[in-house]
Order: C-alpha cells, then sequence, then structure tokens
C-alpha cells in the first residue's frame, strides 16, 4: 500500500536559531537560496506524497501565505494550534483532518530522505502502531539513543548523552491514525516523551533503520551546513552523456500552440522550424526522451483521447523520419505522457511532477538528478523543480520570462537552439 498522505510540523519558535533567523518560522529559513519548508515539500513529493496537512502556530500566516502562492497546485490543509500544544497535540490534531488510516509524519525543520516505500512495507509487515525511521550516528551527543530487539520492535529510548555509535530517531513516523486518536491522550503532550517512551512497552511500535541523507536546522550549525548540501550543482551541458534523461513539454515548445486554444487534430499541428534536427541531436546525447505534456482539451470533451493519440502518433512518425539529406537521423521520444484532468490539483497536472515520477517507474534507469525538463511556461519550469530536474526554458512563447530565475536553469530561444548548444 503506497503513503500518499503527510502531516508536517512547522509550528515551532526555532528559538535555537532566532540569532541567525530572526522573526520567522524555523521552516521558513532560506537554505540554498529557497525556504527550508520548500526543500522538505520537493522530497515528499518525490516520495509520492499527494495530500499535504501542515501543523502550524507561531506565526502560521507567514506559511500559509507562502504556499498558497508557491504550491497552490497541490492538496492542502491547515491545522492551527490556537496555543502550543506540544508535537503530540500538534499530530492529534491534524489527524482529524487525515484522510488516511495511516499517515506519514515529519518535521518541517529536517529532512531525512528516507525510502517512503520501503518504510511503508516495513510498517505494513510488522502490523505497526507507529514506525519510526532510525538513523545510525557516531560520536553525537545532541540526540538520545533508540535501542531495538531482535524483531526491531522498540526495546528502549535512552536519554541525551555523549554516545559513540547508536540510532537516533529521525523525526520521521509512519503512524496508525485510527489507533493513535482512540488512545487516551490530552490535548497537549509530547509526542516524543508521552507517547512514543512512555507506550513502546504496550503497544506496537517498530524501528526502521535507514542510512539515508539526513539534516536537522535546528542548531546554527547545521543550518549554515544545509546552505552547502542542499545547494544544487550548476546545469553543466558538457556533462551530459546517455545516463541522462531530457524531457520536454509539447505545444509552444515542438510545435505552435494555439494561444487560448487546443491542438485538436493534426492539420493544426504545425512543427516549429528546426525540430527534426534538434531530435536528432538529442537522441545522440540523451538516454531517454520524453514528451510530458498537460492536454485538458480531452477533459473538457473538446476532443477524444483516441484524436490525441492520433496527433502523438503523427507527432512520433515525422519526428523518426530520415533528414532530408537521407542519413538516418537517429531521433525518437521513448514515452509520451499526457495529463486530461481539468482539475489543476491532479497529481500529474503539470506543475505537480506525477508524470515524471510514472517515467520513473515505467523506466527504472531514469536519474531524475541526471535528467533536464525543457519548457516554454513558468508551470513546465515548477514541474521540474518539484521532480528534482534541472530545467531549461525556451522563450518562443513568453520572450519577456524574467533570467535569471530561481525555477530556471538555462534559457534559450527556441529548442533547436538549446539542441546546438549541447
Amino acid at each position: 500500500m503506497q503513503i500518499k498522505e503527510t502531516i508536517i510540523l512547522a509550528g515551532g519558535f526555532g528559538t535555537r536559531l532566532r540569532k541567525t533567523v530572526p522573526d520567522l518560522p524555523k521552516c521558513m529559513a532560506l537554505v540554498a537560496g529557497q525556504p527550508f519548508l520548500t526543500h522538505v515539500i520537493r522530497y515528499l513529493l518525490s516520495q509520492g506524497i499527494e495530500k499535504f496537512i501542515f501543523s502550524l502556530g507561531y506565526k502560521h500566516e507567514v506559511i500559509e501565505e507562502f504556499l498558497n502562492l508557491n504550491f497552490s497546485t497541490l492538496q492542502l490543509q491547515y491545522s492551527i494550534e490556537e496555543e502550543p500544544l506540544g508535537t503530540g497535540g500538534a499530530i492529534k490534531l491534524a489527524c482529524k483532518k487525515s484522510t488516511e488510516k495511516n499517515v506519514l509524519v515529519v518535521n518541517g525543520d529536517t529532512i531525512f530522505k528516507v525510502n517512503i516505500g520501503e518504510l511503508a512495507t516495513f510498517h505494513f509487515n510488522h502490523h505497526a502502531d507507529c514506525t519510526l525511521s532510525l538513523k545510525l550516528m557516531h560520536n553525537f551527543d545532541r540526540y538520545g539513543r533508540v535501542e531495538l530487539n531482535e524483531d526491531h520492535s522498540i526495546k528502549c529510548f535512552t536519554e541525551k548523552r555523549f554516545y559513540e555509535r547508536g540510532y537516533i530517531n529521525g523525526g520521521v513516523y509512519l503512524l496508525n491514525t485510527e489507533k493513535f486518536i482512540a488512545g487516551d491522550l490530552p490535548a497537549k503532550f509530547s509526542f516524543e516523551k508521552d507517547y512514543l517512551e512512555r507506550f513502546y512497552g504496550q503497544r506496537f511500535f517498530f524501528g526502521f533503520i535507514e542510512s539515508a541523507y539526513f539534516i536537522d536546522i535546528g542548531i546554527p550549525e547545521d543550518y549554515n551546513r544545509a546552505q552547502q548540501e542542499l545547494m544544487r550543482p550548476a546545469l553543466t551541458l558538457a556533462s551530459i552523456d546517455k545516463s541522462w534523461t531530457l524531457f520536454i513539454d509539447r505545444d509552444g515548445v515542438i510545435n505552435h500552440e494555439k494561444k487560448g486554444e487546443y491542438i485538436l487534430n493534426w492539420r493544426e499541428f504545425k512543427f516549429y522550424d528546426g525540430i527534426t534536427e534538434a531530435f536528432h541531436q538529442f537522441g545522440n546525447k540523451f538516454g531517454k526522451i520524453i514528451v510530458v505534456s498537460n492536454q485538458r482539451g480531452v477533459g473538457k470533451g473538446l476532443m477524444t483521447e483516441d484524436e490525441l493519440t492520433g496527433i502523438h502518433q503523427q507527432m512520433q512518425k515525422q519526428i523518426v523520419q530520415r533528414t532530408s539529406h537521407g542519413e538516418s537521423a537517429g531521433s525518437r521520444i521513448d514515452h509520451i505522457y499526457y495529463c486530461t484532468s481539468i482539475d489543476n490539483k491532479h497529481p500529474n497536472r503539470k506543475p505537480n511532477p506525477g508524470m515524471a515520477f510514472l517515467a520513473k517507474k515505467d523506466f527504472p534507469s531514469i536519474d531524475l538528478t541526471k535528467s533536464i525538463m525543457v519548457g516554454n511556461k513558468p508551470s513546465d519550469m515548477q514541474f521540474g523543480r518539484n521532480a528534482g530536474i534541472y530545467t531549461v526554458f525556451v522563450r518562443t512563447t513568453n520572450h519577456d520570462q524574467p533570467f535569471p530565475h530561481p525555477d530556471i536553469d538555462l534559457a534559450f530561444d527556441s529548442l533547436i537552439d538549446f539542441a546546438k548548444a549541447l
């Protein structure tokens, strides 16, 4: 069973970071040019999370405004503490908005890049009330230690002191909401002290060991470290080889778009000049070439899915034809993904990254950290960022797009200009 919903705890005061990041909720501290919460959300999106419940308190208006502006196409809910409830009280309140029997709980000031699919399998196989994601650490005194029995059930929690080696609670949980809410718990309590440490001998609590990247920006030293570790390396075209994947938007990139309308049949489909040559170059450079396109015209009933498929078949046929010189173009499109939904919050409708994850599922060799999204709209660039993909903007229909821009790595006048730069 896949986990689709998360509670993000983002209501803390961030007192230890107050001198470094004054007057902001801790999760809104800028890290590598973006609020830290952006990094958290994009990691969760990469793990297939579709529904987000934000547990908020201190300066919640700042976080709500940011999310509504920058992630408006996600399924967002807000659970607001009128007074501090502790981590347990905050989770209990947020669980009332959950629609799932099991929900992922994370901290808004921490990234622990757990494989959520593997965590879920472990959680369900052990019929757990709560599964804790544990990180092996060495020479630490900032955290307490978690000890496990042979079956990975929780044996005990030990207090904070210096340890040469041990597992720490990484702050990522899978929680059975029905069993949690049904418990006799007060309105205000600590999830760690009053739930986990109190009930581990009575309930089914397990530890899932994960070696993935971990960062907690709760103290200035780690906040400064995160600035470097979460900074994405610059896109260097010379580094592209067959291990890279190219994602391409359709209308306004491959073909002329009809402003404010839809391409409804092959007669209306007009390639931009140089497209054959561009795909010839892409075929030589990239291991996979994927087209991703929003096609709301089908959802609106203006055309059928069969008619859309016919357009795509003709497009592929034309792209793989021989060049005018008679030599093999080497051009190809490995797959075309499209979203016909009229719901802006549909997980597969750009800027939501679902189509990238479908491609990753169908082609496991795709490495999204070695991928590029080419598009002509801000939503294409946000799709790339949300999927962890580099972005290239083409100015075919939006000549006034500002650049440099935080969502854009490189910009060109057209797709053929990008191909020539490779």
